[in-house]
């Protein structure tokens, strides 16, 4: 491996580290857990609203449209999340290639000679 190459897989190694630094599929799974925790929360204040009611319960109404919102707010972080995780999952798997290549995870090729 020669000097230039090896200046090459550190910057793109340097990049790899840099692209994974920030895992923007754990925030999209946050936001799909909490809203959709959320929209069950109201959910069940809806049909408790529902089945309480003797005249037309316009706000369970209301609280039922903000459930389905939110649980399609979750749903599509939900698919945003996958695609990103996605795309991690093939920068980390150029990670270790590099990494290999630099021989970096053979610790007897670090010890000095």
């Amino acid at each position: 491996m020669n000097a230039h190459n090896s200046e090459e897989l550190r910057s793109q190694l340097e990049r790899l580290q840099d692209s994974l630094a920030t895992r923007q599929s754990i925030l999209h799974f946050a936001h799909t857990g909490v809203s959709f925790i959320v929209a069950m929360l109201v959910a069940g204040a809806a049909a408790k609203l529902f089945w309480d009611s003797v005249r037309v319960p316009l706000l369970a109404f209301a609280a039922t449209a903000v459930s389905l919102g939110l649980v399609c707010y979750a749903l599509s972080h939900y698919s945003k999340g996958r695609r990103a995780l996605a795309e991690e999952l093939k920068h980390y798997e150029e990670l270790l290639e590099v990494r290999r290549r630099l021989k970096l995870d053979n610790p007897s090729q670090l010890l000095p000679r």
